[in-house]
């Protein structure tokens, strides 16, 4: 029986993270996943970085969403160096575009909600927006500016960061069907159950993304939910953008390699992976409203991912009533953004059982009190 100090359930860029900072404090970590790691929402992710939330429901998560923020240009340096390996980081702002007859007012709504909770933004006339982006369409009526944003392929920094912790000592590993169910000793967190095979560990982090409400027992602090996003890769000679460029229905996020990533959707469909004909009409509709020439691409990839959210929409992160058991997934939207913040958590609570950031909102127990209170 194989033995270490922590184990991670999950491969993606959560438990990646997650155990390159721990292997960092000469932990002994494992990283166990149900396939090859880093080809779930990981992999299918834009890389889009915004503190911004999407939602009325995202608000409580501004604070940290900033801070990863903020540790992204470091953290991707560490990375790259560790791993020999480019990430594809690009802070070069974002733009949304506002095409409705009340633009006006959306536009003066953002920049309120934006500055309230300490965000930059600035209106732009619609000719400063289409200098900033040749490629613009003439329908847009209004835009902000947002200096804050960043981007990053997804893939390839899970994949570095996969390499990086590896050479740290991290062992990972595939287990068709995954982890079954974590051991429990008097209330303690003893290790993990991967089919017929003991693996233990003082402490265990589940960070299975959708998955991990599917845990023998774990739904009690992981109530996760598959919502299925898909995305279109497009080329085109005639269309460089210099940064995201969004609207209300969808967004582009450009690449290094010069494609234009096109998202997105949010479906319930259970754990069907697939591209539908509907969703590209909504992805592709909202792509050529913001750039029109884009009509005229490529379609040179389609695919769709499960992103793992929660009743509320927050992430559960942190320690549960079970004695070295710790939870960091159901990160929805926002998976990418926050693997950085999320791996200083969870360093902080394994190795000083206390955080400098405060996390209250995302507790794994708050699940748990919800059923208290509406019994």
């Amino acid at each position: 029986m194989r033995n270490y100090d922590v184990i991670i359930v999950g491969g993606g860029l959560i438990g990646g993270c997650v155990a390159l900072e721990l292997a960092r404090r000469k932990l002994r970590v494992v990283v166990i996943d149900r396939q090859r790691p880093g080809l779930e929402a990981s992999w299918a992710a834009a890389g889009m970085l915004s503190g911004a939330p999407e939602t009325r429901d995202a608000i409580p998560l501004v604070p940290i969403a900033r801070a990863s923020l903020e540790m992204y240009p470091e953290f991707v340096a560490e990375v790259e160096e560790a791993s020999g390996q480019k990430t594809g980081y690009r802070r070069d702002g974002a733009l949304q575009a506002f095409f409705s007859a009340d633009s006006e007012r959306e536009l003066s709504t953002i920049i309120a909600v934006l500055h309230g909770l300490g965000l930059e933004a600035e209106a732009v006339r619609v000719e400063e927006a289409r200098q900033m982006e040749p490629s613009l369409s003439e329908a847009a009526r209004t835009a902000v500016w947002l200096p804050f944003e960043a981007t990053v392929d997804s893939r390839a920094l899970t994949a570095a960061v996969l390499t990086a912790a590896t050479k740290r000592g991290v062992e990972i590993v595939s287990r068709p069907g995954g982890v079954t169910s974590v051991v429990m000793e008097k209330n303690s967190c003893a290790g993990v159950m991967a089919g017929s095979e003991k693996i233990s560990a003082g402490s265990v982090i589940l960070a299975a993304g959708c998955y991990s409400g599917s845990i023998e027992g774990m739904e009690r602090y992981a109530p996760t939910r598959p919502v299925r996003g898909q995305i279109v890769a497009l080329h085109s000679e005639n269309v460089r953008l210099g940064r995201v460029v969004r609207s209300e229905r969808g967004y582009l996020v450009p690449q290094e390699n010069g494609r234009v990533l096109a998202g997105t959707t949010a479906e319930n469909a259970g754990f069907e992976k697939r591209v539908t004909p509907a969703g590209l009409q909504h992805i592709l509709g909202a792509a050529v409203e913001m750039v029109p020439e884009l009509a005229q691409a490529a379609v040179v990839e389609t695919w769709s991912g499960l992103r793992p959210d929660t009743p509320d929409h927050l992430p559960s992160l942190g320690p549960t009533d079970v004695e070295g058991l710790l939870i960091a997934t159901g990160h929805f939207r926002n998976g990418i953004l926050l693997a950085p913040v999320t791996a200083r958590l969870m360093r902080e609570w394994v190795l000083e059982e206390q955080t400098t950031i405060g996390v209250e909102p995302f507790s794994p127990m708050r699940f748990q009190r919800h059923k208290t209170v509406a019994g």
